[in-house]
Formats: C-alpha cells, structure tokens, sequence
C-alpha cells in the first residue's frame, strides 16, 4: 500500500507525541492492570492467616444474619453474604464499620473497620473484627489513577487523567498503524537483532503493537468510557432512556416501611435469581440500605462462559423484604441493547470471561502494553539524541533528552519496583505496622517510586537503569523469598500458604525477579559498549 510521505509525516509525528505526552501514566496503568487480573490470590498470599468460621447453610445464614443486623447497626448499610466457601472467605458474613463517610462515594477507606461473623468449632455465632489488607484494592487504584492523589468534583482526579491519556493512545495506536501500512505485509514479525540497537527496539514496538492491536484498541476505548462514565450515563438517561431506569428498577418509591426481621429467607432469595438467570451459580448476596428509600440485595452470579459485567461476577437485584428480582440488565441476555453494549465495555476492559486461561492472557497483554511505552520513549530519546561526528568532540545531549531518558527510567522502573515491594513487604509490614498495614502498603509504595525518580535524574538514566533493574528484580524475588522465609520458619511472624494459586504468586515472581536481574546485566553491558554518543553510554552518563 502505498501513502504519501507528507500524509506518513502528519501521522509519525502525531504518533510520537502523544505517546510521549501520556506514555509514562499508562505505563502505570497498564503494569498494575495486568497485576490485577490476579487480584484475589494477591490479597490470599498477602493477608494473614485468620481462624475459619465455619459455613453455614440457609436457615444458619438467616438466624446469623437477623443477629449480626440487631448487634451491629453499621451492618445494616451494607453487608455480605458468602455463598460459597474458599480459602479467602473467612467466615460466612462480612461488613465494614466506617468512620467517616466518603463525601466523594470513591476511593477506599483505609481506616475502615473489618468485621466477619460465622459460626465457632461449637457452632455457636460469633462476630468479631478482623485485620483487613486491601494489597488487591491499591494495586487496582494505582490501575485506575497511576497514583495521582485528589478529586474533581465527584470524580478522581487520577481516573480523569488517564481517561484523557486512553484517548490520546486511541490516536497513538490509529497513527502507527497508519504509519506501518506501507511495509506491513513484509516486515510484519521482523525482528532485525544487531548493532543496530534502534532498529531491534523498533521492530520489538512494532511487532507486539500490531499483534496485540485489537486488545490495545479494546482498553484505550473502554478507559474513556470508564472515566467519563458520568458524563455519558447522563446523557443516555435523558436521550435514550427518559424516565426508564438505565439498569434497571430498585424496587420502585418505597410505599412501605419494612422491618428487618421481615427479610426474605436466603434460600428464597437463592432461588428466585436461579429462575431470572438459571445458567449462573449464586456466590455473594450484598445487602445494602436495608433502612433506607432503596433496599436491594446485589447478587453475584458466575459462570465463565459468559461476557459480565463485573472483575468476576454479573449481577441481579432481589428486593431484600419481598424476595422479587427487581433488577435484571446485568444478566447477560437481559436487558435493552444499550445495557447490553455497557456490560460488553465492562467485560471486555476486565477480561471477565473465559477463566484463567482469558487471565493470562489479559496479564501478559497488559505486560505487553507497559512495554509499548517504555519502548516507545526510549525510541524517542534515541532518535533525537545527538551523534556524533567524525573526528569532532563529543556532543552534548539537549535536556529534554537527558531528561525524558531519566524520566522514563525512573517512573517505569520505579513502578515496577515499589509495587513489588509493597507486595513483598505484605508480611513483614504486618507486624512492623500491623495497625495500619495498608498506610505501610502507601508509604513503601510512594517512598521508593519517587525516590527511584529522584535518583534517576540525579544519576542519569544510563546509571540508573543498572540500579532500578536490580533495584526491580531483589524487590521482585523477595516476595518468593518471604514465602520460603515463612516455610522453612513456622514460628517467625512471616507465614506462608501453600495453595496453589497464592504458590503461583511466588512462582511468577520468581520468574519475573530472574527476567529483571538478566535485563540489569545487559543494561550494564549496553553501558560499557555503547557508542560515546549514545545517551545509554557511560561517557555520555
């Protein structure tokens, strides 16, 4: 095919720039969205063993559940009810007690106060509070706010950043296509290993960018719609909906006055979401404001064949006293077109179809994707360097090169580092700080990203990107390190489980700390042999 080179011009320097302008926070992004696919075995392998209360069947749960609603009013705004039993449920209820309420309705609550109840080796209730990690939820924050602290109006302002960044890497990923249409059919899967260091990294962007294409499309997307979601559920409610609830009714103006021993019975309400959606497994009831206008239990239904809405999950809503389900657009196959289109934009940006295979895949797409922009920079810092000329001095590098280098090194490899420390440190912070574990989660996170930063621009990126990788791959393997510690060490405060999926914490780590410290030596070796001009050079360092 062949383009003009004005058109290919227009094109190519769009792509750099806005790959450049938002590259850095989509790293982020996309580095802790890839973490995340694998969020409930983080939280296992990072939270400290707590006594099992048993489970319990559905006339146990609505005794256990009338109980805890008397004792505990903080429950009665919302409450969960596990239906099925694994080793990262403890007990069969479970709320949080809040201090203060979230004026935003985002974000999470650090201080929040973690309570479960179930039933004791006699079979006898007990509630009681429990330590809470939210190592999973972090991780998740930092997916969608790259970190970046504060609110605009009811929105953070991290989500409304990257929602702008996602739709300037839409562009950056229309453009290269653009730009590789000419010479795709025949270097496509061209990598070209040499003494042209720019040419391999080229061909590697390249390559994973066009093969990885539709899924990179699929997030850019769904980021936008996800960070202006407000903006856009507004707009269909008056347009498109009028005065029909966009998903669903919750029930209708509250004409009665129900008390809270009049709840339906769990099994009433197990059953009648197998009637409205007979293909799923009940997981979780959520009860939420049982006083209030809008009562409404939230069930979680799974099955894995099936494009949902949520991480896992789909949802239905039951009316917590008469047992109707009142709520049913996040069924699949329920629901208008429009509701249909919503739970895709979900399901797609989640990858929460398929099952693990579909997980592993999402993760190393979302590896895939961090790497597009650490490459993507680096190509752009060694296209503007300057070389140098024979038999003339050494030239002196401009600083926006010498400064985009260090911020590319510092913030991708400063990621990188901080989160694997704030997973590795999830047992030892537990008893250094265990009142606050997951304000220790924040300050290991924040103190080594920004001093990663720091140190990158005070050494330059050539020395630096030595450091960091190292600095990447000890952080990365302590996490199997602190396992092993725990194994070999029953009576230390460091424990370890020995389920699978937490196992694969440990085994992926250790993969990716020997991937981090192969990746340091080469730096190393870069440095010592790359031509005098090269910003990666020592000489130029």
């Amino acid at each position: 095919m062949k383009i003009s080179s004005d058109i290919l011009r227009v094109y190519k320097s769009l792509h750099t720039w806005v790959g450049i302008t938002s590259g850095l926070l989509l790293f982020i992004g996309f580095y802790a969205g890839a973490l995340t696919m694998f969020k409930q075995p983080l939280d296992r392998w990072a939270a400290a063993p707590l006594v099992q209360l048993s489970a319990a069947d559905s006339q146990q749960l609505d005794s256990l559940i009338n109980e805890v609603l008397q004792q505990h009013p903080s429950a009665r705004q919302d409450i969960t009810v596990y239906l099925k039993q694994d080793e990262s449920i403890s007990a069969p209820l479970r709320w949080e007690v809040h201090d203060k309420q979230d004026e935003h309705g985002h974000g999470i609550d650090l201080d929040a106060q973690a309570w479960h109840a179930g039933f004791n080796a006699l079979g006898e209730p007990v509630s009681e509070p429990v330590k809470q990690s939210l190592l999973g939820d972090l991780i998740d924050q930092l997916h969608r706010t790259a970190g970046i602290p504060g609110h605009v109006g009811d929105e953070q302002l991290g989500i409304l950043i990257l929602g702008v960044a996602g739709l300037l890497y839409a562009l950056a990923l229309i453009s290269g296509l653009i730009i590789l249409l000419p010479t795709l059919v025949k270097d496509f899967f061209l990598l070209r290993a040499g003494k042209n260091k720019k040419r391999f990294w080229l061909d590697a962007h390249n390559v994973i960018g066009i093969t990885s294409l539709p899924f990179h499309l699929i997030i850019a997307f769904t980021v936008v719609v996800f960070a202006f979601h407000d903006v856009f559920y507004g707009t269909l409610a008056k347009t498109v909906y009028a005065e029909v609830p966009m998903f669903g009714s919750r029930g209708g103006a509250p004409a009665v006055q129900y008390d809270l021993t009049e709840l339906a019975p769990v099994a009433d309400v197990i059953h009648q979401v197998k009637q409205a959606a007979p293909a799923f497994e009940v997981t979780q009831l959520r009860y939420m404001g049982l006083e209030g206008p809008r009562p409404l239990i939230r069930a979680s239904i799974y099955n894995p064949d099936y494009l949902v809405h949520g991480p896992v999950t789909a949802y239905t809503g039951v009316h917590p006293y008469t047992g109707e389900v009142v709520m049913k657009n996040m069924i699949p196959g329920e629901g208008s077109d429009w509701s249909g289109i919503v739970m895709h934009f979900f399901a797609l940006h989640f990858g929460s179809f398929g099952g693990d295979p579909v997980r592993w895949m999402y993760f190393l797409l979302g590896l895939s994707g961090a790497f597009l922009f650490y490459s993507g920079n680096l190509l752009w810092v060694e296209s503007r360097r300057k070389k140098q000329k024979r038999d003339q001095p050494l030239p002196q590098q401009t600083r926006s090169v010498r400064w985009m280098a260090a911020a590319t090194v510092g913030v991708c490899l400063g990621c990188i580092a901080a989160v694997s420390a704030a997973i590795a440190g999830a047992k030892l912070g537990h008893w250094l700080s265990a009142a606050d574990i997951n304000g220790f989660y924040l300050q290991v996170y924040y103190g080594i990203f920004f001093g990663a930063v720091v140190w990158a621009f005070w050494r330059g990126a050539a020395r630096a990107a030595v450091h960091l990788l190292r600095l990447c791959a000890l952080t990365t393997l302590l996490i199997p390190l602190s396992t092993l510690a725990g194994w070999l060490w029953p009576p230390s405060a460091i424990w370890a489980h020995m389920s699978v999926p937490t196992l694969m914490v440990d085994v992926t780590a250790l993969v990716a700390g020997a991937v981090f410290w192969w990746a340091a030596e080469r730096a190393k070796r870069r440095m010592v042999t790359a031509t005098r001009d090269s910003i990666w050079s020592l000489q130029t360092a």
